[in-house]
């Protein structure tokens, strides 16, 4: 069975990730820097971590398995679980995967790059309904395909 793991300090969709998880009986491991509270802890754990500025990110890159499920907005994080073989999907239900992680790692850079000249000020749009429902229609999506798969 995969596990799911969230990058949980800043991630909106907590019990989302626990609603698909309840419903295929999947285990939540949420890893944070700090304490925090923690959707349906039946089937959920939290992590906190101690250290620098990528312990969290270590800690979940350690854990991994093959199909593994990783929740995060955090592209270079990303790109490591893809390495791993893990299925990411960021908490607007946007997949990260082989075909596209290249691409976003050069838009973040591009990105970085106008905000450090100050042409761009702002962050990212406000997280809205839409993006919600649309998680939660493909981190299902995700689970299937590998429930399908007759991996675990």
């Amino acid at each position: 069975m995969p596990k799911i793991y969230v990058d949980a300090d800043a991630c909106p969709v907590k019990p989302e990730v626990c609603k698909v998880a309840r419903r295929y009986g999947l285990a939540v491991t949420f890893v944070s820097n700090t304490r925090m509270g923690i959707p349906d802890p039946d089937i959920s754990t939290l992590v906190v971590v101690d250290g620098g500025f990528d312990a969290a990110d270590d800690w979940i890159v350690g854990q991994l398995s093959t199909d593994d499920i990783v929740v995060t907005a955090d592209i270079p994080l990303a790109h490591r679980c893809i390495g791993k073989y893990a299925r990411v999907i960021g908490p607007t239900g946007r997949p990260f995967t082989e075909d596209n992680i290249g691409q976003a790692m050069a838009m973040r850079e591009l990105m970085s790059d106008l905000r450090e000249a100050g042409n761009i000020t702002g962050g990212p749009p406000p997280f809205q309904k839409k993006d919600r429902s649309r998680f939660l229609h493909r981190l299902d999506q995700i689970v299937q395909a590998i429930n399908r798969q007759g991996l675990h």
